[in-house]
């Protein structure tokens, strides 16, 4: 049965692959979204973060040993990595923190405007144009920002803070991977993640050691396995189709998410985050049609 419906999606339409294949991401970003909630009742940050790298990297390891083996592993850039990764991990840190802490529809709200953090890191690092309409997209999304934090009528949450500082973090290595992917295989990308990311969650673990419970277990299992299976898909889903098309599609990754968030955690969207969404997402929908013109 599952050859038929392989066989059957690959007769699909381009466009719609893509779309199966971002259902699959976006259902592996709720889930790895669920999973850091769940786990944070009873894990660190930290924590989390050892177990997601050291599932990715049993995962990784025995990919790169099916498909060539230590030799297709080997960098002359590794300085790169490092820095790379120290700035994606800062960005899981922030990331699964406000899982914590915030409803998960905010999370995801702030985690949008990585896109306006990445072209002006990219401007400022590999010398990319910083164009008028790149301008007016980052200028909707620092506004749409301020919307949802609402700075000055409330007490803004230290975690609603981290995501954000989180999104800067995911858009510098965003940039950097640009770097790497001039002479670097994906595998050896995500390998040198993993291989980095787990001394960086296991040491401060040690601080506070605790291994999950039984019912745990099985969320740690769905945190790791859903970070590389989003990406996987995000991954397949750009291959079929531009980005102009999957990342508006990636946009529902939020109404999902606030469902989910309605039905299992009882949380409600809050005009100012719904307003503050809209104009984060019209900023990067302005840059993606200017792009593709």
């Amino acid at each position: 049965m599952i050859v038929m419906t392989a066989i059957s999606v690959s007769q699909w339409h381009p466009a719609l692959r893509a779309a199966f294949w971002m259902a699959g991401a976006l259902l592996s970003f709720s889930a790895m979204a669920v999973g850091g909630r769940e786990l944070a009742a009873e894990l660190t940050t930290f924590q989390i973060l050892f177990f997601r790298s050291l599932i990715g990297l049993s995962v990784i390891g025995a990919l790169a040993l099916q498909q060539g083996g230590v030799n297709r592993l080997q960098t002359q850039r590794l300085p790169l990595h490092v820095a790379r990764n120290l700035a994606h991990f800062g960005g899981q840190y922030g990331w699964f923190y406000g899982l914590a802490f915030i409803p998960l529809a905010e999370v995801f709200a702030i985690e949008f405007t990585v896109p306006l953090w990445t072209a002006l890191l990219a401007a400022a690092l590999l010398r990319e144009r910083l164009t008028r309409v790149r301008m007016m997209a980052v200028a909707l999304g620092v506004m749409g920002t301020l919307v949802i934090l609402r700075p000055g009528v409330g007490i803004v949450h230290p975690a609603a803070l981290a995501v954000l500082l989180a999104a800067f973090g995911y858009a510098t290595a965003h940039t950097l991977t640009k770097k790497l992917v001039a002479t670097e295989a994906p595998l050896t990308i995500l390998f040198y993640m993993t291989l980095i990311q787990l001394p960086l969650g296991l040491f401060p673990a040690l601080a506070d050691w605790r291994l999950p419970s039984p019912g745990g277990w099985p969320w740690v299992i769905a945190v790791g396995v859903s970070a590389l299976t989003a990406h996987y898909c995000m991954a397949r889903a750009l291959r079929l189709a531009d980005a102009s098309v999957v990342v508006p599609l990636d946009f529902l990754r939020l109404p999902l998410i606030a469902l989910v968030g309605a039905l299992f955690y009882g949380e409600t969207v809050t005009w100012s985050l719904a307003i503050g969404s809209l104009l984060i997402l019209a900023g990067i929908v302005i840059n993606l049609r200017a792009e593709r013109q």
